[in-house]
C-alpha cells in the first residue's frame, strides 16, 4: 500500500505519525532517560559509596549546559539514523542490564556504557547537524576511573617511572624497579596518583568541551587526539620527575607544596589541549546523513 493509498484510506494513521514525528525534544529524552532509570540509579550509588570520583557529574553538567546553549536550534523533528541508533541502544542497554530470556547479562558497567552512549545519539537527533558526534562526552560521564585505575594505573606507572628515569639519571644515580624508582640509593614509589589517569580523564575532557564549544568536525577532533594524549602523557612524566627529583635530593615538599605543584601541571596540560583544540579552527562540521 502506497502512502498516498494510506493517507486516503487511514487518515489518522498519517496525522498519528506526524504527531509523533513532531513530538518535542524533552518528551523523546525524557522517555529515554526515563527507560535508561536504573542504569543512573546504579551509577549514582557508584559515585556516593565512593567506590569512584564523582567526576561524571561534571561531563553531565557540561552535556546539560550544551543542550541549553543549543536550545533555541533543537530539530522539530529528529534525524531517525541517530533516533533509531537511539532506540536499538536503549533497548540493549536494558534488556543486556538483567539479561533477559536468552539474552547473556553484562556487567553494570559495560551496560551503562551502553546506557549514555544510547542517549548520546538521542541528543544527537535532536541537536544541529554542526554538533559533533565524536566529543559528546557520554563516555566521560561514566564512573569508572576506578576500573581504569585497576587495569591501566600499573602500566601507566611504570611507562612514567621509566620516563622519569631518563630524566633524572643526568643528575642522579637512578635504577627502577617495577613502578618504583632508586634514586641515589632512596627508593621512591611511583603510586596510584601518580599513574596519570585523573589528569587524563580531565585532558580528555576539556578536549571534548573545548571541541563542542568551538564547533570542531569529528575528523578534525579525532585528528588532534594523538597530540591530546602526548600532552596528558608528558605533563604527568614532568610533575613525578621533578616532585621525584625533589624527594631525592632531600628536598621533599609539603603536603600543599606537593598538591599546588599537581594543579599547576594540570592547568598547564588542560590549557595546551584547548590550545591545541582551538588552533587552525578552519574545520566546521559537514552535513552528515544522519
Amino acid at each position: 500500500m502506497s502512502l498516498a493509498s494510506l493517507a486516503q484510506t487511514h487518515p489518522r494513521v498519517i496525522d498519528w505519525g506526524i504527531r509523533l514525528d513532531r513530538a518535542p525534544a524533552a518528551g523523546w529524552l525524557s522517555l529515554q532517560a526515563g527507560a535508561l532509570s536504573p542504569h543512573w540509579i546504579w551509577m549514582a550509588r557508584r559515585m556516593h559509596d565512593g567506590s569512584d570520583d564523582p567526576l561524571g557529574l561534571l561531563a553531565l553538567a557540561a552535556l546539560a549546559v550544551l543542550v541549553w546553549r543549543f536550545r533555541s536550534e533543537l530539530r522539530p523533528a529528529p534525524r531517525l539514523g541517530w533516533l533509531a541508533i537511539a532506540t536499538f541502544g536503549t533497548l540493549c542497554a536494558a534488556l543486556l542490564r538483567t539479561g533477559a530470556g536468552p539474552l547473556p547479562s553484562l556487567p553494570a558497567l559495560a551496560a551503562a556504557l551502553l546506557a549514555v552512549l544510547a542517549l548520546a545519539c538521542g541528543l544527537l537527533a535532536f541537536l544541529p547537524r554542526r554538533v559533533a558526534a565524536l566529543p559528546m562526552l557520554a563516555m566521560l560521564a561514566l564512573p569508572w576511573l576506578s576500573s581504569l585505575q585497576f587495569y591501566a594505573g600499573y602500566p601507566l606507572r611504570v611507562i612514567t617511572a621509566e620516563a622519569s628515569r631518563w630524566l633524572l639519571m643526568t643528575g642522579f644515580n637512578v635504577a627502577r624497579e617495577g613502578s618504583s624508582l632508586l634514586v641515589d640509593g632512596q627508593l621512591v614509589i611511583v603510586d596510584a596518583p601518580c599513574s596519570g589517569v585523573q589528569m587524563a580523564w580531565f585532558g580528555y575532557f576539556t578536549a571534548c568541551v573545548v571541541a563542542l564549544w568551538s564547533e570542531r568536525d569529528g575528523r578534525s577532533f579525532l585528528a588532534r587526539l594523538p597530540a591530546v594524549g602526548l600532552l596528558v602523557l608528558g605533563g604527568n612524566i614532568a610533575r613525578n620527575s621533578v616532585l621525584v627529583a625533589l624527594e631525592a635530593a632531600a628536598h621533599a615538599p609539603p603536603g600543599w607544596l606537593h598538591d599546588g605543584f599537581g594543579l599547576a601541571v594540570l592547568a598547564g596540560v588542560c590549557a595546551g589541549i584547548a590550545w591545541v583544540m582551538v588552533a587552525s579552527a578552519g574545520g566546521r562540521r559537514v552535513d552528515t546523513a544522519f
